[in-house]
């Protein structure tokens, strides 16, 4: 069972997993959005301009603050989801080692060479040692 909590652990917080977890959660609350725009925005201009409809100041007020209303309400769910991420990504990152770096930057020409490298291959210049 323990090995099998393992394996399910590693899955789920794969990279490409959570890509994919935040994908699904941003689009569904940017569906709000778009959703919010059409019904508060595009559907009344549509029906005054074809006379279905007549709207007064308190009806437009309300248009907006409902678009804004859903522009907060993803705006929060961006923050929270992103706070939350950061967590995971703590906690995943604790107990792995960085690796060294294979490589250096040339002081000559700014390219990126081997770490063991006494030579650039590049511009042919000697390296010093703490290069």
């Amino acid at each position: 069972m323990k090995k099998f909590l393992d394996e399910f652990k590693t899955f789920a917080l794969k990279g490409n997993m959570m890509d994919m977890a935040v994908g699904v959660i941003i689009g569904t609350a940017f569906t709000g959005i778009v959703n919010s725009l059409t019904n508060n925005f595009i559907n009344p201009i549509l029906n005054f301009i074809t006379g279905g409809a007549r709207y007064n100041w308190p009806d437009i007020a309300g248009f907006i603050s409902s678009f804004i209303s859903a522009l907060i309400n993803f705006l929060i769910m961006a923050f929270v989801l992103f706070c939350l991420l950061k967590v995971i990504n703590k906690i995943t990152s604790i107990g792995k080692k960085e690796e060294a770096p294979s490589e250096k930057k040339c002081p000559y020409c700014q390219k990126e060479i081997d770490i063991k490298a006494t030579r650039c291959p590049y511009c042919t210049s000697e390296l010093k040692e703490n290069a």
